[in-house]
């Protein structure tokens, strides 16, 4: 690789910042929410020609729930290459018809629409990194990269989690294209676990006025349990169980023969998921004549700051260096695929916008720094094998 590399790259991204700007427009105004399957396949549509485009062999993977899986890898590349694995995803929360009241729009600099932020950014950056690349005269780079798109994260990615775990366990490092963190647009190198669980419990019914003590109320011992999972926190410690939902009873003349409860926790390592699994999953009724009943996990693992995500981090320094641009770590409360990835491979996340609002009204992004964050993306993917450049240690 050239010494001038770094600027050639950012030179062809800043003189090409309207084509970001336009394929980031045409990509917002396909609304695609998790759960309509016609609006997926046809973003995904969209995003394939794009990849064709670019001298990219896209391939679409079925989903039986979902809108599947785009899978999109060069068309010419050498063979017994290692890969790096690109992720994101073209699914967001906003509703079919949220343009109406949310259009999208820019003003000074500033690209305004749902699903803009988190993510559709990030893979508009992802598409103009590998554009940059061939533009600079590379071909072929030393690390195939791959890119994987799903369309279930917002949901948990419950389809989608296999084919990327396939593809992480052979790879030599994993960048996920998910908005960074903060105003300053922070790298994330450290997520929590996300855990989901339904408690259900059971009693018994009865008149509450004729005969109360004929009855088991499901909806005492849920308050019971609530109590139980609140003192579960630790703010110090960076670990929330957060009951989210309540539903039960009857009328307010039965006693209450079952109730229910969804909660959401979020822990920042292993240990804790492993331990407050185990504390909610022991929780036993206390109510003569209720029983309850435990369903869930923290089913993606906390991203920690492993060796070998610092070993990225510092990879990325050293590419943020070259090209004049200041990045800092965070770590961040939500989940993504990461997560999952991080588990089996150097995982850096956050590389992509850089702005606010996800899932909120407010939704918004920094047309500027879609430049120098594709140009970023486009230097990792351009070093070569993560051992060959900072070797692990001992």
């Amino acid at each position: 690789m050239s010494k001038d590399l770094p600027k050639r790259i950012l030179d062809y991204l800043d003189r090409n910042r309207q084509g970001m700007a336009e394929l980031l427009e045409r990509l917002v105004l396909c609304e695609s929410p998790s759960g309509d399957r016609e609006s997926l396949i046809h973003v995904m549509g969209v995003l394939s020609n794009a990849f064709s485009e670019r001298r990219f062999r896209p391939f679409i993977l079925a989903g039986k729930q979902s809108g599947g899986m785009l899978v999109a890898m060069p068309k010419e590349r050498p063979r017994h290459r290692p890969h790096q694995l690109l992720l994101g995803h073209c699914d967001t929360v906003w509703p079919l018809g949220t343009l109406e009241t949310m259009p999208a729009r820019t003003a000074d600099g500033t690209f305004w629409g749902p699903g803009s932020y988190d993510m559709k950014a990030g893979l508009v950056q992802g598409l103009f990194a590998i554009e940059a690349l061939a533009a600079a005269g590379i071909e072929s780079l030393p690390v195939t990269p791959v890119f994987c798109i799903n369309s279930d994260e917002e949901i948990g990615s419950h389809e989608s989690t296999r084919v990327i775990i396939r593809f992480a366990r052979s790879a030599d490092r994993c960048f996920v294209l998910e908005p960074s963190l903060g105003p300053d647009g922070d790298l994330k190198t450290a997520r929590k676990g996300v855990g989901s669980f339904t408690i259900t419990v059971r009693g018994k019914a009865a008149h509450a006025g004729l005969d109360p003590g004929k009855g088991a109320s499901a909806i005492l011992e849920l308050s019971l349990v609530i109590q139980k999972l609140f003192a579960l926190n630790a703010a110090e410690k960076g670990i929330t169980v957060n009951v989210g939902t309540i539903d039960g009873g009857l009328s307010a003349n039965v006693v209450a023969p079952e109730s229910k409860a969804s909660v959401d926790v979020r822990v920042p390592s292993m240990e804790d998921a492993e331990r407050i699994e185990k504390a909610i999953h022991s929780i036993e009724a206390e109510t003569p004549g209720t029983e309850v009943l435990i369903e869930g996990s923290v089913r993606r693992p906390p991203m920690e700051r492993t060796p070998g995500n610092q070993r990225l981090w510092q990879l990325a320094r050293r590419g943020a260096e070259e090209l004049g641009i200041s990045i800092e770590q965070a770590a961040a409360g939500g989940g993504s695929d990461g997560n999952t990835t991080s588990q089996l491979v150097p995982t850096l996340d956050g590389l992509g916008a850089v702005g606010a609002g996800a899932h909120a009204v407010n939704e918004h992004l920094v047309l500027d720094k879609m430049v120098e964050r594709s140009a970023l993306l486009a230097r990792l993917l351009s070093f070569p094998p993560l051992d060959d450049v900072i070797p692990a240690p001992g």
